[in-house]
């Protein structure tokens, strides 16, 4: 076996013995800051000393970066889905471990920060700047406000952008851009009989969701959504006001205007409705194809010979999302294998940890000076 394989192998159960450490402590998005203290001290601990947390919660840990070589960044985002303070329930049984957010992207986080203590110990030495980040906000509303703070910082010197994120069945290669709105509708409400006949809030605001549901989508790979609604006061109140959270998504920029286009025309047309835009994520621009086929090639290579499978490329939602908008080539896939993503009954496959941690540090020697054996 290789020395990346010896290495997996040997340390998978102290991969375990993180993950089972890090899964349940909570981190909404935008509220990381437990998860992001817990990471930077275990680097530091493992004598990544330079290890350090930005103003909006990642942890960054730079080897091999001058002030101005070209960088390439690795990448796992901290934050879950789920708005828990409390700790999360972590559960072990039958070769998983079950718990909310653990493999995504918790699980991925390990194989990174396992990743870092593998340079710092065998003084690995990249040929270009390496900045291994645990990034924040990428889930939902976080509007990926983590990686687009640290490409405002680094991008002008960023050459390639790898995000460990989702599983390793697939290879998420073309940015789906999306537009997010919260959407209110206000009126004057009263009593459900005496003001019978006044305008209600949920009324209206379903009457909008039915024009919505009837938008043209431009292409397949655009969609649209509405992901929750609430309002009103009582069963014999007419509501003053109701609120729902929608999207749109494409692959597509052009498709996202066009969506835009029908969107607002039919908005318009409910003067008791406001819409505030919440969230935004780009799609790809001016990628050089080249490139950016070179990077999920390697991406598919390192699938391939960890886990004996050829994964699938396909459109995502990520990180990736950011630079690709940017024109660097970026490319995500996962270091795990599970279910249940974005459910509370999510769990990982315990016997993958292993195969992760080699495609993890297969990624990063890619960047080494030597080849790796």
């Amino acid at each position: 076996m290789t020395a990346v394989s010896d290495y997996a192998v040997s340390h998978t159960a102290q991969a375990v013995s993180l993950l089972k450490a890090l899964a349940p402590i909570p981190a909404p998005s935008g509220n990381e800051e437990r998860r992001a203290t817990f990471c930077r001290d275990w680097l530091h601990a493992h004598g990544a000393t330079q290890a350090y947390i930005d103003e909006v919660q990642n942890v960054i840990c730079p080897i091999g970066v001058t002030s101005d070589n070209p960088l390439t960044v690795i990448c796992a985002h901290s934050d879950v889905v789920f708005a828990d303070t409390e700790p999360l329930p972590l559960e072990e049984r039958d070769g998983r471990l079950y718990c909310p957010g653990i493999g995504d992207d918790t699980a991925n986080v390990v194989a990174l920060l396992m990743a870092v203590k593998y340079c710092i110990e065998n003084a690995v030495e990249p040929r270009v700047g390496l900045l291994f980040v645990v990034n924040s906000c990428e889930e939902g509303l976080g509007n990926l406000k983590g990686t687009k703070h640290l490409m405002s910082v680094f991008g002008s010197r960023v050459r390639e952008f790898v995000s460990f994120d989702c599983s390793a069945r697939e290879v998420i290669a073309q940015a789906v851009g999306s537009r997010r709105f919260r959407i209110c509708a206000d009126t004057a409400g009263g009593h459900s009989y005496f003001d019978f006949g006044a305008d209600n809030a949920v009324a209206v605001l379903s009457s909008l969701v039915t024009e919505l549901y009837r938008m043209t989508v431009p292409a397949s790979g655009t969609t649209f959504n509405v992901g929750t609604i609430s309002g009103g006061t009582s069963v014999n109140t007419i509501a003053q006001h109701a609120e729902m959270l929608f999207e749109f998504r494409s692959d597509n920029d052009v498709h996202l205007e066009r969506m835009q286009e029908q969107f607002d025309s039919i908005v318009s047309r409910y003067p008791q409705v406001t819409a505030e835009t919440v969230g935004e994520r780009p799609c790809a621009k001016q990628v050089d194809a080249d490139a950016q086929a070179a990077l999920v090639a390697k991406a598919t290579e390192t699938i391939r010979s960890c886990f004996g499978w050829d994964p699938v490329v396909k459109a995502g939602s990520t990180d990736c999302n950011v630079p690709l908008s940017m024109g660097i080539p970026s490319v995500c896939f996962g270091c795990i294998l599970g279910n249940g993503m974005h459910t509370r009954e999510e769990y990982i496959e315990l016997n993958s940890v292993t195969n992760g941690l080699q495609a993890a540090l297969k990624t990063v020697m890619h960047y080494e000076k030597k080849s790796y054996g």
